[in-house]
Parts: C-alpha cells; structure tokens; sequence
C-alpha cells in the first residue's frame, strides 16, 4: 500500500510540476552596426553568410554543412551536422519582409528533436547606423518544460546571441 501512495505522489508532483512549468521561451539580443541598414539586411539575408558569424560553427569547424534551394530567399535550407555541442539540424527561411525582417524556422533533430522560429530585424538609428535584433521562441514540451523549472533559456543561449552579434558587427564594420 505505500508504494502505492508513493507512486501517485510522484505522479501528483509530476502533473503539478508540469501545469506551473513555463509553456514557452522567448530569447533576444540586440546591437547597433555602424553600416547602412541596406548593407545590413543584404548581408543577414544569407544563410551562408549567417554561418560566418554563427557562434555555434565555430565549435565545430569539421561541421558538415549542405544548402539547398536559392540562398537569401524563401524556402533556402541550411542543413548542419556537427559534434555534440552543435548537433545536427536545420534551418529554413520562412517569410522575408524585405529590408526590415528575416524569420526562418530552425528544426533541431540531434541532441535532442525540436523545433524553434527564430528572427531577424533590422531597424535604421541614422543614416549609417544599423540596429540589429536577434531572436528566437518556442514552446517547451513536456518533459522538457518541467526542465525549464530549474534552468534558463535565455541564459543557455543568451551569451551566444551576443557573442554572434560581436561577431557580425566586426565583420561589417570591417569591410
């Protein structure tokens, strides 16, 4: 009989846990380029050119990576497999609303199958002067909610956004 109570007080727990656990993520980073907003947009547009700047190929150089369809329009697909810290996926871009917004859908299958919409915005400050927004936001699954609990998307992938956007602000500032 107590296994019995104890078997349905870990399942009374498991449900609490998962009705108070956060049932989306939402994360963004900004930073300011001293560039023409044009220049900018242009340069976000490509996937490959996103990987230049991407903190998470740098983790992995030996990345295996294929693109498919037009690179910088909709339906463009960055394919990726890579070691442990960068799994294997992709990326789509779904919706470009020219010169002001790139959305792509990322659709991770290894270490662990989900999938995210993340985004692009750039939005002019001055003549030459560029802010650009980085961001991405799901739903947290169960289990995976429950694991929200206890840990911080935005803290697991806050530091990367910045890092990446470090990364892109030396590269057009550069050229």
């Amino acid at each position: 009989m107590l296994v019995l109570y104890i078997i349905v007080a870990v399942l009374a727990l498991v449900l609490l846990l998962a009705a108070i656990a956060p049932k989306n993520y939402n994360v963004s980073r900004s930073i300011e380029i001293k560039r023409p907003k044009n220049v900018v947009f242009e340069y976000l547009k490509s996937l490959k050119n996103q990987d230049k700047w991407s903190p998470w190929g740098k983790r992995d150089p030996n990345m295996h990576q294929e693109f498919t369809g037009t690179d910088g329009q909709v339906g463009a697909i960055s394919y990726w497999k890579g070691n442990k810290e960068v799994g294997e996926g992709e990326q789509e871009i779904t919706k470009i609303v020219e010169g002001k917004r790139i959305e792509t859908e990322l659709r991770f299958l290894k270490p662990f199958k989900s999938t995210s919409d993340a985004y692009i915005e750039t939005v002019e400050v001055g003549s030459d002067r560029t802010k650009v927004i980085w961001g991405f936001s799901g739903k947290n699954v169960f289990p995976m909610s429950i694991m929200m609990l206890f840990m911080s998307m935005d803290k697991a992938v806050g530091k990367d956004f910045e890092e990446g956007l470090a990364s892109l602000k030396e590269i057009l500032e550069s050229n």
